[in-house]
């Protein structure tokens, strides 16, 4: 611990992060960085993992946003950042905050304008990378067995209400021929 005194919130990267927080627990409230990713970055900078957020410097802060805003300059393998060689730059970048999902929507929307396959999955909500679908996947679209509803009345049980019930001039009679073809089908059940 150093002589700073506590803060209850720290700034980082356009997050509000508790204090009392853990420095490698707190860095993983920051969209874009992971568990390992907050390691690698307290490793780099020298700094103890169980340190509390709140007591950090705002040296290390600001060395903290320096090093995951970009962290090519920090000596990160390419492999660590999550945005390889972008489709628009070719640059390796790491993605942050509210960069993620906006940059998802535009290479979905991309795929989907050049009428790709992916875009093809995308678009009517199917799997997208290659999974058998056969028995998984069945939400939203019409597969499988739909419920029709309220099953209708067999004939047997609507036999004998017709049978009690009076005819009205609004109501149709049942022709005596109709009643014949049904009465066989009840004796063979």
């Amino acid at each position: 611990m150093s002589t700073q005194e506590f803060r209850h919130i720290v700034r980082i990267v356009g997050n509000d992060i508790p204090g009392a927080k853990k420095a490698i627990v707190g860095l993983t409230q920051i969209k874009g960085i992971g568990y390992s990713f907050a390691t690698a970055i307290l490793d780099t900078l020298k700094i103890n993992t169980n340190t509390n957020i709140g007591f950090l410097s705002e040296s290390d802060v600001q060395s903290i946003e320096k090093l995951i805003t970009n962290p090519v300059a920090g000596n990160f393998p390419v492999w660590f950042l999550n945005r390889r060689k972008d489709i628009e730059t070719g640059v390796n970048k790491h993605l942050l905050t509210s960069d993620i999902p906006f940059t998802l929507r535009n290479d979905i929307e991309r795929e989907r304008i050049t009428n790709s396959w992916r875009g093809y999955r995308h678009m009517y909500g199917l799997k997208v990378r290659g999974q058998c679908t056969r028995t998984t996947g069945r939400k939203g679209g019409a597969v499988g067995v739909a419920k029709a509803g309220k099953a209708a009345p067999s004939q047997a049980a609507a036999a004998p209400a017709a049978a009690t019930a009076t005819p009205t001039a609004a109501a149709p009679t049942a022709k005596p021929a109709e009643v014949k073809k049904s009465a066989p089908t009840e004796k063979k059940k």
